[in-house]
């Protein structure tokens, strides 16, 4: 099953559809959606290697209009939308107590999430909740996205194909990290931050 997970991956990663899925999944992942856009970063670089900027930018660019809505959302509509989400990993409560910390820090925060596997969309909302400063958030969130997803994609262009073969050799195991990773972000939101 995971192997035709990821075989389905890399050949939606060749069509003419998979840009505009990236751009979606990366705007989603900014405000709310679950997954990383890495997982269809990953296997689109290995793709097509020579498009790896144009794909860093688009991950860019669209993480950083869905950063804005998860802004929008914590700022707006905090009671009936923010506060579900944050409920949803666990930080419903956590809210009054890092408020005032997060305006003075917070933009140190954005970054480490922005470059980290630390769900992104937490501070994001968390920031327009707190009325961080909007040109902090929006300087922060693109030095840190950008970093992130053109690391990503400058590495699997210049090591591309042994990163592959590597991948497809070692598929479970580099999964099951994966999910230890994605996991440990959201323990970490719900049980230290």
């Amino acid at each position: 099953m995971l192997r035709r997970l990821y075989d389905w991956t890399m050949s939606l990663a060749g069509t003419r559809h998979a840009e505009k899925a990236l751009f979606g999944i990366s705007f989603a992942e900014s405000s709310f959606f679950p997954l990383p856009p890495d997982v269809l970063l990953i296997p689109m670089v290995i793709a097509k290697p020579l498009r790896w900027i144009r794909l860093a930018l688009i991950c860019t660019i669209s993480s950083l209009l869905g950063a804005f809505l998860g802004y929008a959302i914590g700022m707006f509509l905090y009671e009936t939308i923010g506060q579900p989400i944050l409920a949803f990993y666990g930080k419903e409560n956590s809210f009054e107590q890092i408020a005032a910390w997060y305006n003075t820090w917070g933009g140190w925060g954005v970054l480490f999430a922005a470059v980290t596997p630390f769900p992104y969309k937490v501070l994001t909302i968390f920031s327009g909740a707190t009325g961080l400063n909007f040109l902090v958030f929006t300087i922060v969130s693109i030095i840190g996205r950008a970093a992130r997803f053109f690391l990503v994609a400058a590495l699997l262009r210049l090591y591309g194909e042994p990163i592959r073969i590597f991948i497809e050799k070692y598929l479970g195991l580099l999964f099951a990290l994966f999910l230890i990773l994605l996991l440990g972000g959201f323990y970490l939101v719900k049980f230290v931050f």
